[in-house]
């Protein structure tokens, strides 16, 4: 079973809508017991980072996520829910994130235009199993005005987001939406699934 996070962001059901095309059909829940139960959690995200964490600390899913993580369970961020991964942030100020990957989340740079929206091609830099399938250079949908600067544990880029997407063993994630991505969108969700065994 794969679990969604739901602590109150948009884009959920897309989420949970691709994971059921590839196979795994997904269960929703803010409960952090049943996390610990799943084969692999994704955490979605649309929206504002403070907000998102405060809301992930005062329900107990962001440490239970922590826990998870140092367990050894794979864990998928998207978008913002790949952004709250991540050392810190500073959108409108500066706020601490869960920490499972290092590094921080800034505003996106090279571009006056805000937030970055649409298909941009996306530059693999490692044989990760996220890719697997999936071409160099292959387009995937971004919305974004803020992305992860650091390039520690990037394994795609992109012209406006140095970490496309991102790993370090089991903790992954992506900054465009694989859900809105088309088939090669749905690969990288049925690839984490492959993962979570």
């Amino acid at each position: 079973m794969i679990a969604v996070v739901d602590y109150g962001v948009g884009n959920v059901r897309s989420v949970e809508r691709a994971l059921a095309h590839v196979g795994a059909p997904p269960l929703l829940t803010a409960d952090a017991d049943v996390l610990a139960r799943a084969d692999g959690v994704v955490l979605p995200g649309v929206g504002a980072f403070a907000p998102a964490l405060e809301k992930l600390s005062a329900t107990g899913l962001g440490r239970r996520i922590v826990e998870l993580a140092a367990k050894g369970m794979p864990i998928l961020g998207v978008c913002l829910g790949y952004q709250l991964l991540f050392d810190e942030s500073m959108e409108h100020g500066r706020h601490q994130g869960l920490g499972l990957l290092s590094g921080r989340v800034d505003r996106v740079k090279g571009t006056e235009r805000l937030p970055v929206i649409g298909w941009c091609r996306v530059r693999w830099d490692d044989d990760s199993p996220l890719r697997r399938g999936i071409e160099d250079r292959s387009y995937f949908y971004f919305v974004h005005s803020y992305t992860p600067e650091s390039r520690r544990h990037a394994i795609a880029s992109s012209d406006h987001a140095p970490a496309a997407a991102g790993a370090s063993r089991n903790v992954m994630g992506t900054q465009f939406h694989p859900e809105k991505s088309g088939p090669d969108g749905l690969r990288v969700y049925a690839n984490f699934v492959a993962v979570c065994g």
